[in-house]
């Protein structure tokens, strides 16, 4: 995914400020696909520069006035083009996962409380998808746009739950390990 069709896609669902594409990114998007605001912003410059976006007239012309962004045909068929395409899976590329394997050669040293840190975090994460998911997906909520957003929820689910999962079963191999912090 790459950041121009995630904010296409965040205009398509409702037409924004930079300000509020940031605020919504922080609540949705961004749970799988994070930026920055200066990102975000250099990035409807951009899309706007392209074509794809436009900005709305404003029902008051106001000095300083924040502005707010649709998406035109061109971006519609853009993210379309985009999403119909075959892309590959990604490599998975974790420090933590590659800390594990330098620690084979090097020492657990401060190893184990991270990744007891590193399980209370996942923790967490998989408690708000889980509230997000009572709150925003009740049963019967079935149109086909909910489906596929909740779809997304689920993937971050599962990918939690098998973050705790696997790190539980990491801490159990420290602890049987003979010089585990």
């Amino acid at each position: 995914m790459s950041l121009p069709h995630a904010i296409l896609t965040a205009l398509l669902e409702k037409p924004s400020s930079g300000l509020e594409l940031t605020r919504r990114f922080d609540k949705s998007i961004g749970y799988f696909w994070s930026a920055t605001h200066q990102q975000i912003y250099r990035e409807l410059g951009k899309l706007e520069a392209e074509g794809f976006i436009r900005t709305l007239p404003a029902e008051q012309p106001a000095r300083g006035q924040k502005k707010s962004y649709e998406v035109l045909p061109a971006g519609r068929a853009e993210l379309a083009r985009w999403t119909a395409a075959a892309q590959d899976p990604r490599t998975m590329r974790d420090p933590l996962l590659l800390r594990l394997r330098a620690a084979a050669v090097v020492g657990t040293a401060g190893l184990e409380a991270d990744l007891r840190r590193h399980l209370e975090l996942h923790r967490r994460q998989l408690a708000e998808y889980q509230e997000i998911e009572e709150r925003d997906f009740p049963p019967g909520r079935d149109a086909p746009e909910d489906r596929l957003r909740h779809l997304v929820l689920r993937a971050g689910i599962d990918l939690e739950t098998f973050w705790t999962r696997w790190l539980t079963h990491a801490l159990a191999e420290f602890a049987e390990l003979p010089d585990a912090d």
